[in-house]
């Protein structure tokens, strides 16, 4: 059975985003998929990663105070990462929810004498970004796309070795009409209906 976590992060309830956020749970329920939601903003997620957090990098365990967050991510199967692209990237309070959760004892480990890391989220067998983009799919093949590089680069490789992605994002955003809005959401419902 997928188990699906859904890190939703926007700051605005009548937004895009928060429309395919309810896509996204509806389309993974429709699937059959037990969903936990997480919205980071309602919760006034702290992405801060401070000195202690660094200086403990190397110490197995996130800090106490986001241990529901740990059991949910090490709970899924599926993490379906729903959010605007800005800047090229992860929102700041969703990357500082990566710096903050996905740490040594929880996606990862280094042991004694090794010079790589172990992945630890074996069970995690795929990840599904729903974005949307200000610019064109052409410029943002020009800048490089680095928040896709963070998922399917970095963050899948502390999975399962067969996990895989799904992108699934609106371009162009800023200068779409109505129509074509609704038929991003209607494709996501359906995309992760299909996935769950």
């Amino acid at each position: 059975m997928t188990r699906a976590l859904v890190v939703y992060c926007h700051p605005l309830e009548d937004s895009l985003v928060a429309a395919a956020r309810d896509r996204v749970i509806a389309g993974l329920r429709a699937g059959g998929a037990e969903v936990r939601h997480t919205d980071l903003y309602a919760l006034g997620f702290d992405p801060g990663f401070t000195a202690s957090d660094h200086a403990n990098h190397l110490v197995a365990g996130a800090d106490p105070s986001l241990a529901d967050h740990v059991a949910d991510l090490q709970w899924c199967n599926m993490l379906v990462l729903v959010y605007p692209t800005w800047w090229s990237g992860q929102p700041a309070m969703l990357k500082g929810w990566i710096d903050r959760i996905w740490v040594n004892g929880v996606a990862w480990e280094l042991p004694e004498g090794a010079n790589r890391l172990r992945p630890l989220l074996r069970s995690l067998r795929r990840i599904v970004v729903v974005t949307t983009h200000g610019s064109s799919k052409l410029v943002n093949a020009v800048e490089g796309e680095s928040g896709k590089r963070t998922v399917t680069r970095s963050l899948r490789t502390m999975c399962h070795p067969l996990t895989r992605t799904n992108w699934i994002a609106l371009y162009g955003v800023d200068t779409l009409p109505t129509e074509r809005r609704v038929a991003f959401l209607d494709r996501v419902e359906r995309r992760l209906a299909r996935l769950a």
